[in-house]
């Protein structure tokens, strides 16, 4: 089969766009229909508009504290400051205030990550030359050391619910595209790892079902042992990629995104069996939980389809409980993925989109 990288990258998008609803807004309309040949030149496009939206909406600002030399006192004095500053000789006062400014965590990662993009020789001139305008506004913030950035410790307040997907974006860019060369410097590397592409592929089923799907009540919750005594507290999270439920019939489904999706074995190629493993586990614990009551829990292992020409498409019957093993091929048309999705849950329950 022939691949078509402008389909993926465009796939890509599209599942950018269910993780963060932001991307469905007029202005990134254009890059939704653009056909990106390069993965830096997708994210440099959204970036761009997103960062051009906000310009116009006001960057975020929050209140800093500084320490300034001043004639006059404003906020607090600082008295080892002061007291420096007479035995010098300047009649100043060393003051202590909280200021609002642009100079925060969410725009310097802003910054970080458009002058890495910028700098980068594999991005077009076009998303370049836009974020360099933009970054002309920038001009009072500073920069971070992009590997210094702690993701899990960033916290959106009401000022700034515009930014989650730009920040996504750029952790995107600086967590999954970012290598260090010999001399210390960054650079973008190839393409996002397969880490980020699964959690970004997880993200993007899920969100489909919430949206076209509410009635399953999709989620991703913690799926309890079922221990017949003793504590569990030594056992590990089961926290399922994605639930889908109607009434007590249940399908988990567990994506997966690697660049192969068997494994070979003695010349064989099998499943991965860790994942087989996984599933099972979930789907049995699961089953547990509902007691004697009549139920139908099952369990799918969904694989991107990226790089390996055949189609994964079985199912087993485990112990009183089905197990299937798809492929979703993110080279076709999205509609076709779309349509592939549509029939998992139709198959299963019975339902049609919204």
């Amino acid at each position: 089969m022939t691949r078509d990288r402008t389909i993926l990258i465009n796939n890509i998008y599209h599942m950018l766009a269910y993780a963060f609803r932001t991307l469905e807004m007029d202005i990134y309309r254009d890059a939704a229909a653009e056909p990106f040949e390069e993965m830096y030149d997708l994210l440099a496009a959204i970036l761009a508009k997103g960062i051009g939206l906000q310009l116009k909406q006001g960057l975020y600002r929050e209140y800093g504290q500084r320490r300034e030399k001043l004639p006059l006192m404003r906020g607090k004095i600082n008295m080892p400051g002061t007291i420096r500053n007479y035995a010098v000789r300047e009649r100043l006062l060393t003051c202590e205030y909280d200021e609002l400014s642009e100079d925060n965590t969410l725009n310097r990662i802003l910054k970080t990550t458009a002058l890495l993009l910028i700098r980068d020789g594999r991005v077009s001139s076009e998303y370049k030359d836009e974020l360099k305008r933009e970054m002309l506004y920038f001009s009072g913030t500073g920069t971070l050391d992009p590997a210094g950035i702690r993701w899990g410790n960033i916290r959106f307040r009401r000022e700034s619910r515009t930014y989650p997907m730009l920040i996504g974006i750029c952790r995107l860019v600086i967590e999954g595209m970012l290598i260090t060369t010999d001399a210390g410097e960054y650079r973008l590397a190839d393409f996002i790892d397969e880490q980020r592409m699964c959690r970004l592929y997880e993200k993007f089923i899920l969100e489909y079902y919430r949206r076209h799907f509410p009635e399953l009540s999709p989620g991703a919750p913690v799926i309890p042992w079922c221990i017949d005594e003793g504590k569990d507290d030594m056992l590990p999270e089961m926290r399922s990629d994605i639930h889908l439920q109607k009434d007590n019939t249940v399908l988990i489904i567990d994506a997966k995104y690697y660049s192969r999706t068997t494994q070979e074995l003695y010349g064989k190629r099998t499943l991965h069996s860790a994942n087989l493993y996984q599933i099972f586990t979930y789907v049995k614990n699961r089953d547990y939980a509902f007691g004697t009551a009549e139920h139908k829990v099952s369990g799918m292992l969904l694989y991107a389809r990226t790089e390996e020409d055949t189609p994964l498409n079985s199912s087993y019957d485990m112990h009183g409980n089905r197990i299937s093993v798809r492929t979703l091929d993110l080279n076709r048309p999205f509609e076709e993925i779309s349509g592939q999705l549509d029939r998992i849950a139709y198959d299963h329950f019975r339902v049609s989109r919204i």
